[in-house]
This record gives structure tokens, C-alpha cells and sequence, in this order.
């Protein structure tokens, strides 16, 4: 069943018993994310959670509840992308991209099915009222303290709208681009747009800039969990996110265009707070904030968003996240995404085999590689194709292994490239654009990379002693012993 509003994706996951309703009032300040942050962290990343009567910062009760922890497992996050396994979107992806042209007329009718299932994805813009507008401030009525925004953690520059899906539209090409950044509450009718430099939506503010012009922009919170999804996800510029939903989905995203600007918003959305950035006006300060890497980001300047509306459903929820010391929710976000967009990593690279971002590294930090390695030199050539691919650029540690390594299992991908390596001969080191978030390089967002070479060694490299066998028991054995097992009284093999 396709999904296409967040209550509908609240149900759902009601339905497979892992939310947890919370009918206590609970403070919008610092509460909820320490009763978050404690769930998230618990084995398999904890229940979704709704808070049904948050607390606002004036001391009343929000009529609005507060969904959080969403896609905070494994299980809830392929439910939000209507699959079994994320691997299955990684399949698809794979099928769609071996379009060869099959000799012979009954081999070009084959093709047909999947040209029509591209055809399906484009956005559609709905006619009518939409769901997303049912409520309307603006003007005076427009007062962002009405709304559950969490003020996550102690130094926190104030409140944070978190899970959002920011749309803005390249002014020359007319492309659509939609990016989970993170807004700080500035007042009734300001925000602060923390977009790094590195950023879609900051490339847009930039044009606009030359062009003397103000620009708009639109953050929707909560909508279809495709469209939640696909605004944190690392498309390229010219890939328009609502697309990539559809294609999740298996059904166009339906889009309406906003009340005060041109911009298109999903139609089913809960919230949409509409506006503009001026590009002639000063930077204003925005954090400190709690961030994904565990520690506090800075303070600084950033553009500032003139709220011209805001809509609503009927009975809308606000859903948000927190970040802070893993693991949390944006780690199973995080996991989709690497699942998703391995095919596509393959096509530049065709000889990776799997790749993983475990949730110690905050995505950036530590990436494991497994390779067929055909060749000396063979992981210094990944290393480096790895840094030139986009966001994987930012990538601070590299550690490439041979192909049967589970990269999957942390575990034993550090047991094998501490063991494989010597530390001189198999490290390199580049210089290179860093995270915005890294508070330990060197410069603002540029600094060091390490690249670890944890491949069996061949003669070409100089390596020239015998190569050590791992240790494994026969499968004679291993049977024999799987046979007796249940007799001997100990737990199931794997469970404590």
C-alpha cells in the first residue's frame, strides 16, 4: 500500500506494534528529546514515539502532537519505502540502468514495461484545495510559537525545525531542488536557513544574489515518508527529489502550488511555513546546535526567512527529529540511503562490492569499502574515485577490504584492517573539502583525509612473505554440531 500522508504512515506503523503513544504532557524544551534520545538508543533503535500533549514554551499544551523516531529502525524504515529490504530499491535501480537494447522485436517489446514505469514518476500538481492548505495564517494570524519546534538540547541556539524538506528552484533552469536542512526559530515570523556551502539550496541563493532578486522558498514539515526520505538523500543537482519519491513510491508525488509564492509543495503535507530570503540582507547568527557528529556545531551566519504563510491540514502532527551521539534515528535514514545508492556507486566504480557508514563515524567519519580487487594498486584507485564522488568527498576515513569482508559488521571489518595493514606502507593521506560539521580540521570545511589499504597484499606492492589463511571450521563439523545443538541446552547459536 502506498503511503501518502504522515498519518497514514503513523497508522501503519501503529499497526506493526512499534509506536508508543505518550498521553502525559511532556515540554517541547529538552524533554522530549531526552525521552527520544533514551528510546532511539535502545537495541534496534527503539519505538516511534507521539507525544500527544507536548508542552510549548508559554506552558500550554500544543494542539498539535509530535511524531518523532519515525524511521528509527530497520523494519519502520523499509515500511516508509514500501519494501521488504532497501536492497530491493537498489535492485530496481540496478534493472532500470541495464536498458541495453535486446536484438529481435519480441526482445524490444521487453523493454516496455520498465520505459512505462519511468514514465510514472514526474510529480503531478492537484487541482483544487489542497489538504495542505485546509488551515491558512498569514499576516498577523502567522505566530511559529503556536507549533511544537523542539529546542533539542541545552546550548542549543533556540528552537529547531528539524525534519524538513526545503524547496527552492534553480532562477536560470527552472530545477527543482529539495533538501533536509535544518531552521532555527528566530521569532513569530523568522527562520534561520542553515544550508552549508556545499549545499543545492545555497547554490540557489547564490544566483539569486547576482540577480538582484529575493528568493523563495517553502519548508514543508511531514508529508508522504518517500518525500520525507528523499529530501535527505544525496541526488544530483538536476534529479528533482519529488521525482525520486515517486519512483520510491511507485506513484507520483501530487504537488500544489503554495499561497504566496510560485513554489510547488506536497499536496498531504502537515505543515508548510512559506517565504522568502533577501540575498541584500545581512547574515543573521544561527547556533549553536546539537549535531549528528555528537558534539556542538558553532554559531554562525546564515540567511534569514521572511515567513509569509503558513499551512496546514486539518489536525495536523508535526513530525521532527533530534541528532546528537549515536546511534539515533538519522542513522537508519543514513542506511537507507547507502543501501539505495550503491548501483549507482557501482557505475562509476564498478568493482565495489558493498560499502558502509557505521553509526559510530556519523556518516562522514568512517566508510568501509569491500572490493574485487583485480590489480596492484587497486585500493589506492577506489580510494581516490570515492573522493571525487559528491558527497562521499567529505569522506574523512576510507578503509578498503577485500571482497567476501561483511562491511556490514563493523566488527569484523576492523578485525580484518587492523590485522592487514601496516600502518606506514598501507595509509595515505589527501587534502580535500571536510564536513562543515568537522570541528577538528584544520580550516572551515577543509582539512585531511586518510585512505587505509586493509587488501591482501600482492608482490607488485612489496609485499613478498605467504599470506596468512583465515581460520574456519569444516562444514562437516559445523553440520555435525548444528545437528546436536538443540540437545545440548545452550541458547540458539547468535542470541545471548
Amino acid at each position: 500500500m502506498t503511503l501518502d500522508t504522515l498519518s497514514q504512515f503513523i497508522d501503519a506503523i501503529d499497526q506493526i506494534g512499534e509506536l508508543h503513544r505518550i498521553p502525559q504532557p511532556v515540554k517541547v524544551h529538552l524533554e522530549i528529546t531526552e525521552i527520544a534520545d533514551r528510546v532511539s538508543k535502545m537495541p534496534g533503535g527503539g519505538k516511534a514515539l507521539l507525544f500527544e500533549k507536548p508542552v510549548l514554551r508559554d506552558g500550554t499544551i500544543s494542539q498539535y502532537p509530535v511524531a518523532i523516531n519515525l524511521f528509527g529502525s530497520m523494519r519502520r524504515m523499509s515500511l516508509a519505502l514500501g519494501v521488504k529490504s532497501l536492497d530491493d530499491i537498489g535492485d530496481r535501480i540496478t534493472q532500470l540502468m541495464d536498458l541495453k537494447v535486446p536484438d529481435g522485436f519480441l526482445g524490444k517489446l521487453s523493454l516496455l514495461p520498465r520505459l512505462l514505469e519511468i514514465s510514472k514518476f514526474p510529480p503531478r500538481v492537484k487541482g483544487g484545495t489542497p489538504s495542505c492548505q485546509e488551515i491558512v495564517w498569514q499576516g498577523d494570524e502567522i505566530d511559529l510559537d503556536k507549533i511544537p519546534v523542539l529546542h533539542c538540547w541545552p546550548e542549543d541556539g533556540g528552537p529547531y525545525i528539524t525534519m524538513t524538506a526545503v524547496i527552492s528552484k534553480d532562477p536560470v533552469r527552472g530545477i527543482r531542488n529539495v533538501g533536509m536542512y535544518r531552521v532555527q526559530q528566530l521569532g513569530k515570523k523568522h527562520v534561520a536557513m542553515h544550508w552549508q556551502r556545499h549545499k543545492t539550496g545555497a547554490e540557489h541563493m547564490r544566483q539569486m544574489a547576482e540577480r538582484g532578486e529575493k528568493m523563495p522558498v517553502c519548508i514543508v514539515v511531514g508529508s508522504d515518508p518517500a518525500s520525507m526520505f528523499s529530501a535527505s538523500a544525496p541526488l544530483p543537482p538536476n534529479i528533482d527529489e519529488f521525482l525520486f519519491a515517486g519512483f520510491l513510491r511507485k506513484d507520483p508525488v501530487r504537488l500544489a502550488k503554495a499561497v504566496t509564492n510560485d513554489l510547488e509543495v506536497p499536496a498531504d503535507a502537515e505543515f508548510v511555513i512559506e517565504g522568502y530570503i533577501d540575498p541584500s540582507e545581512a547574515l543573521v547568527v544561527e547556533g549553536p546546535f546539537g549535531d549528528h557528529t555528537g558534539f556542538y556545531s558553532e554559531a554562525d551566519l546564515y540567511p534569514k526567512v521572511h515567513v509569509t504563510a503558513v499551512t496546514m491540514r486539518k489536525n495536523a502532527v508535526y513530525s521532527t527529529t533530534i541528532v546528537g551521539r549515536p546511534p539515533m534515528e538519522d542513522f537508519y535514514l543514513g542506511h537507507a540511503t547507502e543501501r539505495i545508492f550503491l548501483p549507482l556507486l557501482k557505475l562509476t566504480t564498478p568493482e565495489i562490492v558493498d560499502y558502509h557508514m557505521p553509526a559510530e563515524g556519523g556518516f562522514h567519519n568512517l566508510v568501509f569499502v569491500s572490493i574485487d580487487k583485480k590489480y596492484p594498486g587497486h585500493a589506492d584507485k577506489v580510494m581516490h574515485a570515492l573522493w571525487g564522488q559528491g558527497l562521499m568527498s567529505l569522506a574523512k576515513v576510507l578503509v578498503v577490504v577485500d571482497k567476501e569482508i561483511n562491511v556490514r559488521n563493523p566488527g569484523e571489518a576492523w578485525w580484518v584492517a587492523l590485522n592487514n595493514r601496516d600502518p606506514q606502507r598501507d595509509v595515505r593521506f589527501t587534502m580535500g573539502p571536510v564536513d562543515v560539521l568537522d570541528h577538528a580540521s584544520r580550516a572551515f570545511t577543509y582539512g585531511s583525509k586518510m585512505g587505509i589499504d586493509a587488501t591482501r597484499k600482492w608482490p607488485e606492492e612489496g609485499f613478498t612473505r605467504a599470506w596468512p589463511k583465515v581460520i574456519d571450521m569444516d562444514e562437516a563439523t559445523k553440520k555435525a554440531v548444528d545437528a546436536k545443538w538443540a540437545s545440548l541446552g545452550l541458547p540458539s547459536f547468535g542470541q545471548p
